[in-house]
C-alpha cells in the first residue's frame, strides 16, 4: 500500500457543445448637434438723441422740497467712553474707560490660562490612569472567564 492510497479512476467528461454566437450589427451613431448660443442685441439710443423738429419736449414739473435735509444722526456717547484721535487723520475712535478695558483683559487672560492648565492636567491624568484602567479591565476579564 502506497502513501497516498489507491489511484481513483477519473471518468471522462463529455465535450461541451456551444451554440454559434449571435451576429449583432455595428451601430451607427449620428453626429452630435450643438445649439449655437445667440442673443438679440439691445437697442440703445444714441448719446445725441433729440426730438424731431416740431415736437414739443416734455417738461417735468419740479416740486420744491418740502423739508430741508437733516444732518446724519450721531448717537451720544456715554460719559465713560473716551475718544482717541488717530494721528495724521481726521478720525476719532471711541475707546471704553480704563475700568472696562482692565476687566476685559483680565477675563480673557484668566480664561486662556484656565483652558491651558486644564488641558495639561487632563493629558497628564490620561497618561497616569490608562495603565491602571487596563489592569482593572484585565483582572475583570480574567474573573469573568473563570
Amino acid at each position: 500500500m502506497d502513501f497516498l492510497g489507491e489511484p481513483i479512476a477519473i471518468p471522462e467528461i463529455p465535450e461541451a457543445i456551444l451554440p454559434e454566437p449571435v451576429q449583432i450589427p455595428i451601430p451607427t451613431l449620428e453626429l452630435p448637434k450643438a445649439d449655437i448660443p445667440s442673443y438679440t442685441p439691445l437697442v440703445a439710443p444714441p448719446a445725441d438723441l433729440r426730438p424731431p423738429p416740431g415736437v414739443k419736449p416734455y417738461k417735468e414739473e419740479k416740486k420744491p422740497p418740502t423739508e430741508a435735509p437733516r444732518p446724519p444722526f450721531k448717537p451720544q456717547l456715554p460719559p465713560e467712553v473716551r475718544k482717541f484721535d488717530v494721528p495724521y487723520t481726521d478720525y476719532s475712535v471711541p475707546m471704553p474707560s480704563t475700568d472696562i478695558l482692565v476687566t476685559a483683559t483680565t477675563t480673557a487672560t484668566v480664561s486662556v490660562a484656565a483652558t491651558l492648565t486644564a488641558t495639561a492636567i487632563f493629558k497628564r491624568l490620561v497618561s497616569i490612569m490608562k495603565p491602571i484602567i487596563k489592569k482593572i479591565l484585565t483582572k475583570k476579564n480574567k474573573n469573568a472567564k473563570d
